[in-house]
């Protein structure tokens, strides 16, 4: 009944063209779209109406909800589903945003039978069947590739799709197919050992030295490099490349059809 419901709500939604203004937004902030063939961009903009009629957004410690905001964060978000089936996102009801990092409180066990309570500032969360929450301010560095290769609405949401195991969180999103299940765990150990390596002896790679924290960060982290620099990625780690590839079902270096992928992991990037 509420998958019916969900359909017809989503083709009312769609009878409305896609915005002039947001049209404006996604031209002068958004890229990504430039890499993508025009039933891409097409599909890229259905998600987008539905992403933001769809969500609760609230802006926090005073930030004023606008178009940008909500559109900015939908295309990115959105970004990572065109290969995916369209309901992936739907257990993401609440969007909050706030203008700068923010202060969260935090619970963590240092040790047996020790539990610390503390804050944390925090850019950004994604939680299980709950909001992920944002700073703009972060978001628009991304946007503006001030930080490259990092991208924080596409790495929280990263997280939101590797909770779509029954909420595990483990850097492993739902694999349909057994072969790429096979070659993802062997590919991303290799590669997060790779990071630690590298982070460890000279404090940079393609990906963000974040993603040595665990595995669900590594994840996170290696989506953004995949979206944010593919042929830096590319160019560093084609194996990982290729399971990304493999999962998301898109091609971000612009590969032509046919060609392989092959590994050539370096220990340090040029």
């Amino acid at each position: 009944m509420f998958g019916w419901w969900r359909r017809w709500r989503r083709t009312r939604i769609l009878q409305d063209p896609f915005p002039d203004d947001w049209e404006a937004i996604l031209e002068r902030s958004f890229p990504h779209q430039d890499r993508l063939s025009a039933n891409e961009q097409t599909r890229l903009r259905e998600r987008i109406q539905i992403f933001v009629a769809e969500k609760h957004w609230e802006g926090c410690r005073g930030l004023t909800m606008t178009d940008e905001i909500r559109v900015l964060v939908a295309a990115h978000a959105c970004l990572l589903t065109l290969g995916l089936s369209d309901d992936v996102l739907n257990r993401v009801l609440s969007i909050l945003v706030y203008p700068t990092a923010y202060v969260a409180k935090e619970i963590r066990q240092t040790g047996p039978g020790v539990i610390v309570h503390g804050r944390q500032l925090r850019s950004g969360e994604a939680w299980y069947r709950g909001p992920v929450i944002l700073s703009w301010e972060d978001i628009e560095a991304g946007t503006h590739r001030r930080t490259r290769g990092r991208n924080l609405v596409m790495h929280e949401f990263a997280h939101q799709l590797d909770m779509l195991n029954g909420g595990t969180v483990d850097g492993t999103p739902p694999l349909a197919d057994a072969a790429l299940r096979e070659r993802w765990d062997d590919v991303m150990e290799r590669a997060y050992r790779q990071l630690q390596e590298d982070c460890h002896r000279y404090g940079r790679n393609v990906l963000d030295c974040y993603g040595t924290t665990n595995r669900a960060e590594f994840f996170a982290v290696a989506t953004e490099a995949f979206f944010e620099s593919p042929r830096r990625l590319l160019r560093q780690d084609g194996a990982l490349y290729g399971v990304l590839s493999a999962y998301y079902l898109q091609d971000p270096a612009g590969l032509p059809e046919g060609t392989a992928v092959i590994s050539h992991p370096a220990a340090q990037v040029p």
